[in-house]
């Protein structure tokens, strides 16, 4: 009979409905079995899925479905990240409601997901736009305010004069809004605050616990937080007046005073504003430092400039040296004391500085085996160890005897009342404002009363919903214009009031969905707290490396804060973290300079070079660099588009299969058609097994016949492996190892000749072989797994099988790789068998054309060999 090709198309649907129908993924709190909470981030509903999308939940996917086969209860949900600017910015552009616009974009993008048959438990769907969801994020607001973990204050904020909202310093790009491109302007508003500041101490140490999370990653949010040890140092001015008698500075480096040139104060600084009232050219400074941003990227890359104040301020050591104060524009108000002092020869910033206003840089730490006197600054300030020189009673000590000489005396030495110096730890973690100027966000629940102040709202009003009927006709916020919604009576006094119209941050929204999810559709709160400690913390998160630092730093501040409410009894909301690397793709642009999309031109190489050619013109397209797929250069590619053509088996395939996860996968269309045709080529190998299933065995070899360990050893050695490697989330290693296992068994296959091989033994090792091949493929190709599962005579969906057992008695290789060093470097490998004698080792490593080439002819001194782990040849 002529074998039929598989049909994506109709077994894909055709499974979906029936995990469907027979609710496979659904979760039950009440299960027995030990719970497993595996979860991609979830998206924000723009429309469409891209590849990145496919990439990310079909990894997680993989887990989901590996730890359901091995028993365990899982978790798997999924939701939408639906507030937030761009559903106005549509809302504006389309005349639509960001409701609908977004209800209609996370409909489209459901059916999306589900064709790509993810083991998502879709009862437990949430929306953070839902009012059923943030009711509950506006009553922990509440609950954190009565805490005192909220606060109200004014703030210099980034404010984008066309989106009309506050931007977060990531939020500006070279002094402009990141969507509008605006310039960003400085303002000073009221804005809501988390105290995450207050934990800045505990969500670094805690960083040491989280070893199933990428080391990158730690590290990122360490340097975040950025704690440091330094000095407290008030500065005497020379000149001491009635606004200011001395300039407080906060230093890690104070081991380099006698180094110091000048004295820097932020635009911001009180001593500054103060100075600007009666100074044109100082006020106009500030304002153009103001223009510019506070964002680290942009105070990092932008020329660094000041303006000299006409004060000088006294040296701690020796009153008669006079140092300029500067106001600058590199100098933040919100870290340490917002003013610093200047050692150009041991900091690029003030380098840079230095050099732009002629003050000097004299070096007073001199690098290890270099002369002193020979020692000077050119364009590169020195910042590593040595000695200290030029220095006075400092010189002959190392930096860090110098910090603590530094730091004794000046503690003992008064001024003004109080020691001169006082050691300080501090953090760059700043308070996380939740305000923002829009309106789809989930109000704050908080009422504005001029008799009562800030009153927050009863829970039994709760939610605060927004009012639907609102419009975009003009910029700004729309709750701040609407005729009724913000007009409230106070709940204290009854008298006239208002309600707070700024909206939450998203991230705020994000911060805490994952502990929802075990609770979805509870009414009275978030989350039981006895069924959200069941299932948190969340074993394996899996997302974007964008995400490393805000997202979860918020997500783990919000947990000790939902911890200390009551509400949950745990610190760390992910256990395990994985951050997959993103689906890039070719660039291409026509001789007008426009991109073009992939769907648009045509490649062909000729004589070994690839050339493009646009489809609708016929003239040629430039090729360009490989790039992270976007819509603005227009080299994405359409998921529902590779579904269609190729199935969602391939597709998941390819993207798992192509690069290590953490890294970049490049599409290409030769790979998607190579990852098609070995689905079709595995669905013939489990085909050829089921067929050899069927034939009437004959009488033959025994059980233990090498046919039949050849089959089983193939199956079990495959099954380790895959297991082994999906619990390291290598998912391009168990594919590579899914490749081995079907060459292998059709070789095997093909190699039997006479059907009185096939005895009942050998047939029930190429049914295990098929059973066991399909049970590991299912991760990762599911639906062409249910349909051979069936056809096998399985009554069950292989969603709701078991991994198979793993007869340790097979999976010991026959064979081992030896690393070969040569005096101790490797140099080459050796493959031999495990049982090898010494002397067959050390006979075969002389064989190995490296180890003659060295020998040239000669007697090594010696080999030695350390069994079953490596061979040394020593010359």
């Amino acid at each position: 009979m002529k074998l039929e090709r598989y049909n994506a198309r109709a077994a894909e649907s055709k499974w979906q409905k029936i995990w469907d129908e027979n609710q496979c993924f659904v979760c039950h709190d009440s299960d027995p079995k030990p719970k497993y909470y595996v979860l991609e981030m979830f998206p924000y509903p723009s429309g469409r899925i891209h590849m990145g999308h496919v990439r990310n939940y079909a990894m997680g996917d993989v887990v989901a479905r590996y730890k359901k086969l091995k028993g365990f209860n899982v978790l798997h949900p999924m939701g939408w990240d639906a507030f937030g600017m761009p559903a106005e910015n549509a809302a504006m552009q389309n005349s639509t409601h960001p409701a609908s616009w977004t209800y209609a974009n996370i409909d489209s993008m459901r059916k999306q997901l589900k064709s790509l048959g993810l083991s998502i438990d879709w009862s437990r769907e949430i929306a953070t736009c839902n009012p059923k969801y943030y009711k509950h994020q506006q009553k922990m607001f509440l609950d954190f305010f009565n805490r005192n973990l909220v606060s109200r204050k004014k703030s210099k904020v980034n404010w984008d004069p066309i989106d009309h909202t506050v931007l977060a310093n990531e939020q500006v790009i070279d002094g402009r809004g990141w969507r509008s491109g605006a310039i960003v302007e400085q303002r000073e508003l009221t804005q809501w605050f988390f105290k995450i500041s207050d934990y800045s101490e505990e969500l670094l140490s805690a960083l040491d616990t989280l070893d199933g999370w990428p080391e990158k990653v730690r590290l990122m949010q360490k340097n975040w937080i950025g704690r440091s040890e330094g000095l407290h140092i008030r500065f005497e001015l020379a000149a001491p007046s009635s606004d200011a008698s001395e300039i407080a500075v906060y230093t890690t480096r104070p081991d380099t005073l006698f180094g110091a040139k000048f004295i820097a104060v932020s635009a911001d600084h009180s001593l500054a504003v103060k100075l600007a009232e009666s100074s044109v050219e100082i006020f106009d400074f500030i304002e153009e430092c103001r223009r510019n941003g506070t964002s680290a990227a942009t105070i990092e890359t932008a020329e660094k400039k000041g303006i000299f104040t006409g004060l000088y301020a006294k040296h701690p050591f020796d009153s008669t040296w006079k140092i300029p104060v500067y106001i600058a524009n590199f100098v933040l108000i919100d870290y340490g004391t917002g003013a610093i002092f200047g050692c150009p020869a041991h900091d690029q910033r003030d380098l840079d500085f230095a050099r732009k206003y002629n003050l000097g840089a004299t070096p007073v730490v001199c690098p290890k085996g270099i002369e002193p006197a020979s020692f000077s600054i050119a364009d590169t300030a020195y910042d590593g160890d040595g000695t200290l020189i030029n220095s006075s009673f400092l010189n002959g000590m190392t930096p860090h005897d110098a910090i603590n000489a530094v730091a004794a005396r000046l503690s003992s030495h008064v001024v003004h009342g109080s020691p001169q110096a006082k050691r300080q730890v501090n953090y760059k973690l700043r308070d996380w404002g939740v305000s923002r100027q829009r309106y789809w966000g989930c109000p704050i629940p908080i009422i504005h009363c001029d008799a009562c102040g800030t009153v927050p709202v009863p829970s039994d009003q709760l939610p605060i919903e927004l009012p639907y009927d609102v419009t975009f006709d003009v910029p700004g916020n729309p709750l701040d214009r609407h005729p009724t919604w913000k007009n409230t009576t106070c709940p204290k006094c009854g008298g006239v009031a208002r309600r707070e119209t700024d909206t939450m941050d998203t991230f705020v929204d994000s911060s805490w969905y994952f502990t929802r999810f075990t609770d979805a559709r509870n009414e009275n709160t978030a989350a039981d707290r006895q069924t959200a400690d069941k299932w948190l913390p969340v074993d394996q998160y899996i997302g974007g490396i964008e995400h490393a630092i805000l997202h979860l730093l918020y997500s783990r501040f919000f947990t000790r804060c939902m911890r200390i409410n009551g509400q949950i009894d745990f610190d760390e909301p992910f256990k395990g973290l994985f951050t997959q690397g993103m689906v890039v793709h070719e660039t291409y642009k026509d001789e007008a300079g426009n991109w073009i999309a992939p769907s648009e031109i045509k490649v062909d190489v000729l004589d070994g070079v690839r050339e493009a050619k646009n489809l609708r013109t016929g003239k040629p397209v430039h090729i360009g660099s490989i790039e992270k797929m976007s819509k603005s250069k227009k080299n994405t590619i359409d998921p529902d588009e590779i579904i269609a053509a190729y199935g969602a088996d391939t597709a998941r395939w390819f993207v798992l299969s192509d690069s290590p996860p953490e890294r970049d996968v490049i599409w290409t269309e030769d790979g998607v058609q190579a990852s098609s045709k070995f689905v079709q080529r595995i669905w013939k190998l489990l085909n050829d097994l089921r067929s050899v299933e069927a034939r009437p065995a004959a009488n033959a070899p025994a059980l233990q016949s090498e046919l039949v360990q050849a089959i089983r050893k193939v199956a079990h050695v495959a099954a380790q492996r895959i297991q082994d490697d999906i619990e390291r989330l290598r998912f391009n290693r168990c594919i590579a190892h899914l490749y081995e296992a079907v060459n292998s068994l059709q070789q095997i296959l093909s190699s039997i000749e006479d059907e009185k091989q096939l005895s009942g033994d050998t047939v029930s090792a190429m049914k295990e072989a098929h059973d066991h091949l399909v049970l590991i493929l299912s991760p990762f190709m599911p639906h062409l797994s249910e349909e051979a599962w069936s056809a096998s005579g399985h009554a069950t969906p292989v969603a709701v099988a078991a991994w198979p057992e793993i007869d340790q008695s097979l999976i010991t290789e026959d064979f081992i790789i030896l690393p070969v060093q040569i005096n101790g470097k490797k140099r080459d490998e050796l493959k031999i068998k495990r049982d090898a004698t010494t002397e067959t080792i050390e006979a075969d490593v002389l064989k190995l054309q490296s180890v003659q080439n060295v020998l040239a002819g000669k007697a090594p001194r010696k080999i030695i060999v350390v069994s079953q782990r490596i061979v040394n040849v020593v010359l």
